[in-house]
C-alpha cells in the first residue's frame, strides 16, 4: 500500500468507492497505520484542547455560580465528544482523514474551501492570542524575577523582541517536525506545566494567599444587592449569558482530531474516540478544578484573567511567578500543535495532489509564523477582528460542519434522513448556529459598550 494514500484525493476517492461498494465490511484498518502511540495522541489532543481560556474560567464561574457552571461545562464536554463522533463516523465511511476532504466529499469544492478557510482563520487567531500572552506576560515575568522596578528600555524587557526570539528558538523548530506525533513529548510537558498551575491554584495559592481588600472594586454581589430586583435579575442573566460562548469553545480541538487520527498507531474509529474521550475528561477535570479554586479564592472579585488577580496580591511572589512562567511555557508549546492543521489545510487547498516536500513544508511554517509575529507586533488591536472570526469559525468547526458533513456523507440506505442519528445531527447544527449568533451579538455589544466580556475559550 502506498504510504501516502490517505493524503491523495484520487486515492481517497478510489478508497471511498471501495468502502461504499462494500458497506458490510467498512473496516478502518484500511487506513494507513501511523506511528504515534495512544498515550502520545492523548497528550497531543489534550494540548490542542487546552488554551488560554482556562485562565478565564474562574471569572465565568463567578458569573454563573458553581452548579450552573458545572452543568454548562458538562453539557459542552458531552457535545464536543459527540461532535468528534460525527467526524470519525464520516471519516470511516468514506475512508478520508482530512477535514477539508470531508468537506469536498460532502459539498464539493465549496465544502473543501469552507473547511480549509475556517481552520486557517480559527487557528491563526488562536496562535496570535497565544503569542499576545507571550508578548505581554513574558517581559513582566522577567522583570519580576530580576527585581527591576522601573525598566529603562532594556531590550530583554521588550515584548516584541521576546516574541520573535521565542518563535525562532522554540516554536519554529517544533513546527518543522514532519509528523504531529513527534510533538507528543512537548505536549506532555505542556500539560505538566498546566498541572503545576492547577495544583498551585488548588492548594498552595489558596491557603497561602488572601484576597486583597479591593476597596474600590464593586463585586457582582454588591451590584445585585444595590439594585432593584428586576435590574438584578437582568444583570445576572446577561452575566450568565456572556459565559456561554466562553464555555462553548472551551474544548476546541476539532481541526487537530483528524491529523492526530492519521498518525495514530493501529487506527480505528473506536480507538480514536477513546483518545478523544480521555483528553476531554482530563481537560474537563482540570477546567473545573482551576475554575473552582480560583473562584473560591477571590469570589466575585476574580478578574477575567486569573493570573492578573493573583498578581495583584504580590507581583513579586516566587510561586506566582513560577505559575505565570509555567502558563507561558504551556501556551508556547501549544502553538506548534495548532499550526499543523493550518499547514495541512493550506496544502489541501493549494497543493492537493502533491506528496510531502521538505522545502514546501518549511516554507509554509516559516510564512505562517512570520505573518503571526507581524500581526502580534504591528497590529495590537487585531484581536478584536479575530474575536469576530473565532465566533464564526469555531461554531462551524465544532458544531455545524461535523453535523452537515455527517448528514451528507452517511448514505440514506444506512441512515434515512428521518432517522434518529440524522435528526440529532441536524439539531446539533442548529445549536452551532445559535452559539454563533450569541457570540457575535455579545461581541458587538462589547464593542458598543467598550467592555470585553465576551471572548473565545481559546
Amino acid at each position: 500500500m502506498n504510504p501516502h494514500r490517505s493524503e491523495d484525493p484520487e486515492a481517497n476517492l478510489a478508497e471511498s468507492q471501495e468502502f461504499l461498494s462494500n458497506m458490510e465490511d467498512k473496516k478502518t484498518t484500511r487506513f494507513t497505520d501511523g506511528k504515534t502511540s495512544f498515550g502520545m495522541s492523548v497528550f497531543n489532543l489534550g494540548n490542542a484542547i487546552m488554551g488560554s481560556g482556562i485562565l478565564g474560567l474562574s471569572y465565568a464561574m463567578a458569573n454563573t455560580g458553581v452548579v450552573l457552571f458545572l452543568v454548562l461545562l458538562t453539557v459542552v464536554a458531552v457535545l464536543s465528544s459527540y461532535s468528534i463522533h460525527l467526524l470519525l463516523k464520516s471519516s470511516g465511511i468514506v475512508g478520508i482523514r482530512a477535514y477539508e476532504q470531508l468537506g469536498q466529499r460532502a459539498f464539493g469544492t465549496p465544502g473543501k474551501m469552507a473547511a480549509g478557510i475556517a481552520i486557517t482563520l480559527q487557528n491563526i487567531g488562536a496562535m496570535s492570542s497565544y503569542l499576545y500572552i507571550v508578548k505581554y506576560e513574558f517581559p513582566l515575568v522577567i522583570q519580576a524575577f530580576l527585581g527591576i522596578d522601573k525598566p529603562s528600555g532594556e531590550w530583554y524587557l521588550n515584548g516584541n523582541y521576546l516574541v520573535i526570539m521565542v518563535s525562532i528558538s522554540v516554536i519554529l523548530p517544533l513546527a518543522l517536525m514532519k509528523q504531529l506525533g513527534y510533538l507528543g513529548y512537548t505536549s506532555g510537558f505542556s500539560l505538566t506545566c498546566m498541572v503545576f498551575f492547577l495544583i498551585s491554584v488548588c492548594t498552595v495559592i489558596l491557603y497561602s494567599c488572601r484576597p486583597p481588600p479591593f476597596a474600590d472594586d464593586t463585586t457582582v454581589v454588591g451590584l445585585i444587592t444595590n439594585n432593584d430586583e428586576t435590574a438584578s435579575e437582568l444583570f445576572y442573566f446577561f452575566q450568565t449569558a456572556y459565559t456561554i460562548p466562553i464555555l462553548a469553545f472551551a474544548f476546541v480541538c476539532h481541526p487537530e482530531v483528524l491529523p492526530i487520527y492519521t498518525e495514530l498507531k493501529n487506527p480505528t474509529k473506536q480507538r480514536m474516540q477513546h483518545v478523544s474521550n480521555i483528553s476531554i475528561v482530563v481537560m474537563y477535570t482540570m477546567y473545573f478544578l482551576a475554575a473552582l479554586f480560583g473562584y473560591l479564592t477571590f469570589y466575585g472579585e476574580v478578574e477575567s484573567e486569573l493570573l492578573h488577580t493573583y498578581s495583584r496580591l504580590d507581583p513579586y511572589d516566587t510561586l506566582i511567578l513560577c505559575v505565570r512562567l509555567a502558563v507561558l511555557t504551556a501556551v508556547t508549546l501549544t502553538v506548534p500543535i495548532v499550526l499543523f492543521p493550518v499547514r495541512r489545510a493550506i496544502q489541501q487547498l493549494f497543493f492537493p495532489n502533491k506528496t510531502f516536500y521538505w522545502p514546501r513544508h518549511i516554507a509554509i511554517a516559516f510564512t505562517l509564523l512570520t505573518l503571526i509575529n507581524m500581526l502580534v507586533i504591528f497590529a495590537p488591536n487585531i484581536l478584536g477582528i479575530f474575536g469576530i472570526i473565532g465566533a464564526t469559525s469555531a461554531p462551524c468547526l465544532i458544531f455545524i460542519f461535523p453535523a452537515v458533513f455527517y448528514i451528507r456523507i452517511v448514505p440514506e440506505e444506512e441512515e434515512p434522513m428521518r432517522s434518529t442519528p440524522k435528526i440529532l445531527a441536524a439539531c446539533f447544527a442548529g445549536i452551532g448556529f445559535l452559539f454563533m449568533i450569541m457570540s457575535l451579538s455579545f461581541i458587538l455589544i462589547d464593542w458598543t459598550s467598550g467592555s470585553s466580556k465576551a471572548s473565545s475559550g481559546h
